[in-house]
């Protein structure tokens, strides 16, 4: 039979409308799949490259140092007993032991400025007292003179010259120090204070302190004698080292015998000898580390063993060998410490030249001179090194050397530093002076970072877990529609907001009923547990009352009145047994307690990770298909059972999710961790005691660094180890999701 016309028609239509139906549909399809697959390779791109930059800051820490030589010329001055190079490393300037200063402009290698120093005997020794430049001149007479290099900048025609010249702080006379000779001098120079140590030709320790004033008539200083000592020591001194106060003094012997006094009552108490190397090597160099801390001291057998008082268990302070630097196979000659951080530099008998650093016990480079050297000096900024050889060979050295403090084991191991007792993981990155021991070790706030992660999820998956499987399987509709949309609302209250009432209200309330706090978490479990055996006991008249899915309503005064009686029986309990203070009992029994505690970081940070755990699990949990709990209770299983063995396998992968996404949440944590804790980075699981975790430690200090320093980078490497944290839980949360969803997948 032949259609008509107005059928073929309406047909003709309809494949056009369902042709371009189909044609916008498909385009749609196209549109959303690369749409979709434009925005995850987005997202990829942008972590990669959150990774590449994080990695590219942080890379410079790990460099290794590199020592270029600039220029070679001739050093003009004979007989050099002292090399210095100026902050800038544009001037250098050699003391001879005739008592002659002589100044060299580097850039063009001229001398621009001799001087001598004036005295009525010849020089004996010589000492550099501070970073200015100060220094002692001992003389055959027994006298001193303290000097010190001048660097004047002026702009003749629109260019930079430095003009170099001896000035005498305190006035060009000499001050009376001993009777003999001084074959050593050595002393310090703080601000308002000056230490003079000499040991003279007879083997006798003379010391004066002197209160350094400013001279009301010029621009120089006065010095007033404070204090004097004099030791006779039984070994025939060859370093003499002495730390400002006076405080500690170290006689050490070419043998490697030592003697350590310390300054009591106005005289030199000794407290202690010590062997510093080992039987048959002798000591070739001696000098304090920056800060006065620790010594230095090279052998004969070219290894440099770094030495400072630890305290004993008794309170006494004994000299210790904390580390050594293997550097050479002949005696080490000299040891220049950096004058701005805890590094140094030696030189052997051989003309080799090596960088250290103490703290990170890294040899970070080595230059060979080829000859002995006469002489060298490296500036206050450390990027310039003169040598200068028997026959006035002089070498220039560029040095890049930027993060020697940085290591491996100063990172992740432990770290012997100055003053401490044993060896430690310590996060301590800046103080108010350059004689500071930076301490970066990533230990502590790591540690910190899992330590308020494991009490937030201590005290957040059982509710949010608990709490999910009851909304989603046993509450009623109604009861669900209202419970689940009110604590995923929690999850939009601002951390910061959560940070502050932890800090101000949660901290102080916590330690006022600490008892109380301690017995909610104790009986609110056990009353709801009875509350559920005694309904589940309760008459049917009685159950049939409460409409079904709507038992958790009944919760609601068990929760409220145990909290109350909690409260209530917590003071009278405190007053029993911890003498009305909880907190100082537990201080009194050695277990210290902070205000601002893991407690309080785990109540606080919990109740933000609870939404996240809650909605996935709840979802997750909810969305197992109903004929397979409707065939498990058709078979005769109770609801329990049905959710025991069917539910939660089912629901599994997204319950782990749920977790490891709570738990990415809670390591990544800054505001409330920031606000609620001391922010304190030790090393302890006391739930009493705070933390400082990766995350508030990048907040608290990132504002406070100087961009290209150390520090700055290392918050960029505790970005990176956060970074790789959440990127490994991720991947094993996916992993084991994949492998549970291919094992419980077939119900």
């Amino acid at each position: 039979m032949e259609l008509s016309i107005k059928d073929k028609t309406r047909r003709l239509l309809d494949e056009q409308t369902n042709s371009g139906k189909h044609k916008r549909r498909k385009f749609k399809d196209l549109l959303a799949k690369y749409g979709i697959a434009t925005g995850g390779l987005s997202v990829i791109a942008a972590v990669v490259l959150i990774c590449f930059y994080l990695l590219w800051v942080v890379l410079p820490i790990f460099k290794p140092a590199h020592i270029e030589l600039n220029k070679e010329f001739q050093w003009q001055q004979q007989n050099l007993a002292y090399l210095g190079v100026e902050e800038y490393g544009e001037i250098a300037f050699g003391l001879n032991h005739d008592g002659h200063m002589q100044f060299v402009d580097l850039a063009s290698s001229q001398v621009i400025s001799q001087e001598n120093i004036e005295a009525d005997s010849a020089m004996s020794a010589y000492s550099l007292l501070d970073l200015k430049g100060l220094m002692a001149i001992g003389f055959a007479d027994g006298s001193f003179k303290l000097v010190s290099q001048k660097y004047a900048i002026s702009y003749p025609n629109d260019k930079r010259k430095i003009t170099a010249s001896l000035e005498y702080p305190f006035g060009e006379d000499t001050f009376e120090l001993a009777d003999a000779p001084i074959k050593i001098i050595n002393g310090k120079r703080w601000e308002d204070g000056l230490l003079i140590t000499a040991v003279t030709a007879n083997n006798q320790i003379i010391t004066k302190s002197y209160s350094v004033e400013e001279s009301m008539l010029d621009d120089g200083f006065n010095l007033e004698e404070d204090a004097a000592g004099q030791i006779s020591p039984a070994i025939n001194v060859k370093y003499a080292l002495a730390t400002e106060g006076p405080d500690w003094l170290y006689l050490i012997a070419e043998n490697g015998q030592s003697e350590i006094y310390r300054w009591r009552g106005n005289n030199w108490q000794q407290t202690e000898t010590k062997r510093l190397t080992d039987e048959g090597t002798q000591v070739s160099q001696a000098v304090f580390l920056l800060g006065q801390t620790s010594i230095l001291v090279g052998d004969s057998q070219g290894q440099v063993t770094q030495w400072f008082p630890v305290r004993e268990q008794n309170n006494d302070f004994l000299l210790t060998k904390i580390r050594a630097f293997e550097f050479s196979n002949s005696a080490v000659t000299q040891i220049i410490p950096e004058a701005r951080r805890k590094g140094f530099i030696a030189a052997d008998s051989q003309g080799k030249i090596g960088v250290f650093y103490t703290t990170s016990e890294r040899y970070l480079e080595t230059v060979n001179f080829a000859q002995p050297l006469a002489a060298f000096a490296i500036n206050s900024r450390s990027n310039k090194l003169i040598a200068v050889g028997q026959d006035g060979k002089t070498d220039l050295f560029s040095v890049e050397n930027e993060h020697p403090e940085i290591s491996w084991s100063a990172l992740w191991n432990e770290v012997w530093y100055e003053s401490y007792e044993e060896p430690s993981f310590t996060w301590q990155s800046s103080a108010s002076t350059n004689d500071f021991e930076s301490k970066f070790s990533l230990v502590p706030l790591s540690f910190g970072t899992f330590k308020a992660a494991f009490y937030a999820m201590l005290f957040a998956v059982p509710l949010a877990i608990f709490g999910a499987i009851f909304t989603a399987y046993f509450m009623s509709p109604t009861m669900r529609g209202m419970v689940k949309p009110t604590v995923e609302i929690m999850e939009a209250l601002p951390t910061v907001i959560l940070g502050f009432l932890a800090g101000l209200w949660l901290a102080p309330m916590v330690e006022e009923n600490l008892m109380g706090i301690i017995l909610v978490l104790v009986l609110l479990p056990i009353l709801t547990v009875a509350f559920g055996f005694a309904w589940h006991h309760a008459p049917a008249a009685l159950k049939n009352r409460i409409p079904d899915g709507w038992q958790a309503a009944l919760l609601f005064p068990v929760i409220i009145l145990g909290t109350l009686f909690a409260f209530w029986l917590g003071k009278p309990l405190e007053a029993v047994f911890f003498d009305g203070n909880m907190p100082a009992w537990l201080n009194s029994m050695g277990i210290n307690y902070d205000q601002r505690n893991s407690m309080v970081v785990g109540i606080a940070m919990g109740f933000a990770v609870i939404p996240t755990i809650f909605s996935i699990t709840e979802d997750a949990v909810f969305s197992v298909p109903k004929h397979l709990t409707n065939g498990s209770l058709a078979l005769g299983a109770s609801p329990w059972q049905t959710m025991v063995r069917v539910v939660l396998p089912t629901a599994s992968p997204g319950i782990f999710s749920a977790l490891m996404i709570g738990l990415g949440r809670a390591v990544g944590e800054t505001m409330i961790v920031l606000m609620a804790t001391g922010n304190t980075p030790i090393m302890d699981m006391n739930i009493f005691e705070g933390m400082r975790t990766l995350s508030a430690n990048i907040a608290v200090e990132m504002p406070e660094s100087e961009v290209g320093s150390s520090h700055y980078r290392v918050l960029f490497l505790a970005a990176f180890v956060l970074f790789l944290f959440t990127f490994a839980f991720n991947t094993i949360a996916e992993v084991v999701r994949q492998r549970l969803r291919n094992k419980y997948g077939s119900l």
